[in-house]
């Protein structure tokens, strides 16, 4: 994939992938349905929802059970939302040594991958293959991890990704201190002086993701305030035209 920055409220991203190009101009906040939300009984269903709806991307959480401690979307389910989906798969990988894998996930979509800053001894490497295999790089960072970290990264990456709750489970509450942190963040791209989109991932609600937007916040992942609503492509709008 191929990301151009044209200003601050607007990119284009193009991708060919599954047979299909695909252009997209897209305003920020950037929506992302967190699919481990999703009704799996249903996954087509809420699939096709995404698709129909003003959501951006596909949230993927894939967790291995070991650096959480979960369990969810293996290569096969994955396999099945690459078949249906039309817009970007983000694939955010909670696993460890997920060098092993990036280019499994590659294969089966991920247009965007991001690893743990806490999973990957030598990030810079991991992120260098993301954008080799054609991918944007995302680095995320659990809530107890402060943003300093990214001191020697931030360069070379293309997202980074706060984790606004522990990792592990959906359903969790919001950490009001991500909103320092997006402050934060904002402070050392703009020192040095590099473009990275800012995606914020759990506890996102109708009522606090007003204060990420206001903050800084570029991506919103939403899982249950998505999917366990009564109108989901209505609740997606909603956070779409904030500002």
């Amino acid at each position: 994939m191929r990301l151009h920055f044209f200003c601050s409220h607007a990119y284009l991203y193009i991708f060919k992938s599954r047979k299909m190009y695909l252009q997209t101009l897209s305003k920020f906040p950037l929506i992302a349905p967190s699919m481990l939300s999703a009704d799996f009984g249903n996954l087509q269903r809420d699939i096709e929802m995404v698709n129909k709806s003003e959501a951006d991307w596909f949230h993927i959480d894939v967790m291995d059970g070991v650096f959480v401690p979960n369990i969810s979307f293996g290569f096969p389910v994955l396999k099945h939302i690459q078949k249906h989906a039309r817009k970007p798969l983000d694939v955010h990988l909670m696993i460890v040594e997920p060098d092993r894998y990036l280019e499994r996930f590659r294969q089966h979509g991920a247009e965007v991958i991001s690893v743990h800053y806490e999973a990957c001894p030598h990030l810079h490497r991991t992120v260098q293959t993301i954008k080799q295999l054609g991918a944007m790089a995302g680095v995320v960072l659990n809530p107890h991890s402060p943003v300093s970290l990214l001191e020697d990264i931030i360069e070379y990456v293309d997202l980074v990704m706060l984790m606004s709750v522990n990792p592990g489970f959906g359903g969790q509450s919001f950490i009001e201190g991500t909103l320092g942190k997006i402050s934060a963040l904002k402070e050392l791209l703009i020192r040095k002086q590099t473009n990275v989109l800012i995606e914020v991932d759990g506890g996102v609600t109708l009522e606090n993701a007003p204060h990420l937007v206001t903050a800084g916040a570029q991506v919103i992942v939403a899982g249950n305030t998505i999917f366990a609503s009564k109108n989901p492509s209505e609740t997606i709008a909603g956070l779409k035209s904030l500002k």
